[in-house]
């Protein structure tokens, strides 16, 4: 935490490309995952939800993954009754630059583009300790 999020392009779900320079001013939560993972199934709907909750205008949530079944995944979430946009990291360089080593892991970027929070396994991201803490962030400007 306290280090600044190396900037980064990556391919969605529907092909467009996304810049982490488009998010700036906004808190945002990445969260590493991918479909064989049993627990980043389990925590999808808690960031749907979460996703739900803030105000896009200031909350950027992005899910991230290596895996490269576009179909696939597609189905996973349509399965999962969930919409959150998915980024490919195809040559893993996105997981390294955020020191993944295990899945799921999840990233929470203030506003400055400093790292300000990092959770490795599952949470109950629509959780009312959740909520707080990225209302916190969110609130604190920085």
């Amino acid at each position: 935490a306290g280090s600044m999020a190396a900037p980064f392009e990556l391919t969605t779900l529907d092909g467009t490309v996304m810049k982490s320079s488009e998010l700036a001013g906004k808190v945002v939560l990445i969260n590493f995952w991918a479909t064989w993972c049993g627990p980043c199934k389990e925590e999808m709907p808690s960031l749907a939800r979460l996703q739900q909750q803030l105000d896009p205008t200031h909350f950027a949530l992005l899910t991230v993954t290596t895996d490269l079944q576009r179909q696939g995944i597609s189905h996973f979430l349509s399965q999962l009754g969930v919409t959150l946009p998915v980024l490919f990291d195809e040559n893993q360089e996105v997981s390294r630059s955020f020191m993944v080593r295990g899945l799921p892991t999840t990233v929470v970027i203030a506003m400055n583009g400093a790292v300000v929070g990092r959770a490795v396994g599952p949470r109950a991201w629509d959780s009312p300790e959740a909520m707080a803490a990225m209302r916190h962030v969110m609130e604190s400007g920085k």
